[in-house]
């Protein structure tokens, strides 16, 4: 996910380079992730599938 404006977060995954819109991330620990895989920590070493990012936990 490119950053479209200002107000996007990175996602709280470490190795993740999404960046997330407010209202449209998933909230865990006070954190923002960019999708349910980064927010699980990647249990399955699935990535989080979205275009440029290779993150796998």
């Amino acid at each position: 996910m490119a950053p479209t404006d200002s107000e996007t977060v990175p996602c709280a995954c470490p190795d993740c380079v999404c960046e997330v819109a407010p209202g449209h991330g998933i909230a865990r620990a006070g954190k923002t992730f960019c999708c349910k895989d980064c927010a699980a920590g990647h249990p399955d070493h699935a990535g989080c599938g979205h275009s440029g990012c290779a993150c796998h936990g």
